[in-house]
């Protein structure tokens, strides 16, 4: 059986890069295109089951391109997801004038992003490569500073080892230290899930919490992604050993 084709379209190579490996865990094909036109092409020649297109691009933009393809009856009922950089009132018009079928706001939200993908194609994953690996986190909530090391870290969130009096759901600011990576990587992220020390989830994890990002910028997010590939890459078989790990 065929993969579901997946088209992703921005004019920057950086967002090109991430968004496909947002989908890297995913039996589909990705397709890449840097302006409307070439996605144009690539609509009628690969018939895509899903496009993520960029709002804002040279030679033909976002709303045009969905216009032509909403407008021919071969290629009307291709899902098209807009990505706006701000999300404002007269972007979610101009998709809304276009005929998009939903749109979702930079800094991309690997969540969200997968979320909606899976509307169209149920064969999306959601789940990212966790790797082992100690990293020191400082931790920030809108009461109290916390420090605390890495279990296991992916692209989209961590798990952090640490005793904690912090709530399900909770926002927090994360600056992880990456080995060789300059400044710390910083995110705004979610209390997503609970290992406390009466009644683990987990019990063969620390006691901690699982953060996941909401909020990283692309810079730190390649960093991240960057990170967590060269430890996988180590941890596959014959390319030795990811090194310091955490426990997991």
């Amino acid at each position: 059986m065929a993969k579901p084709k997946v088209l992703i379209v921005d004019d920057v190579n950086l967002m090109l890069e991430l968004e496909k490996s947002l989908l890297r865990f995913s039996p589909v094909r990705v397709f890449t295109a840097r302006n409307g036109e070439e996605a144009l092409e690539l609509v009628r020649s690969e018939r895509p089951d899903l496009v993520y297109m960029d709002l804002n691009m040279p030679k033909m933009n976002g709303v045009d391109c969905c216009i032509a393809i909403k407008s021919d009856p071969e290629l009307r009922d291709t899902p098209v997801i807009m990505v706006t950089t701000a999300g404002k009132p007269e972007d979610q018009e101009l998709c809304a004038r276009a005929g998009c079928d939903g749109y979702i706001t930079k800094p991309v939200d690997r969540r969200l992003f997968l979320e909606i993908g899976r509307r169209y194609i149920p064969d999306i994953d959601r789940r990212e490569q966790r790797i082992p690996f100690s990293l020191p986190v400082t931790c920030r909530t809108e009461q109290k500073e916390l420090t605390g090391t890495t279990t296991d870290i992916s692209v989209g969130g961590l798990y952090l080892a640490i005793d904690h009096g912090i709530a399900r759901e909770e926002s927090v600011e994360i600056a992880i230290t990456i080995p060789g990576g300059g400044a710390p990587v910083r995110a705004r992220g979610r209390v997503a899930w609970l290992n406390g020390v009466d009644g683990k989830v987990k019990p063969r994890f620390p006691s901690g919490f699982g953060i996941e990002f909401m909020d990283i910028s692309p810079q730190d997010l390649e960093q991240v992604r960057e990170f967590v590939e060269s430890l996988a890459n180590l941890s596959s078989p014959g390319g030795g050993s990811a090194g310091t790990r955490g426990t997991s």
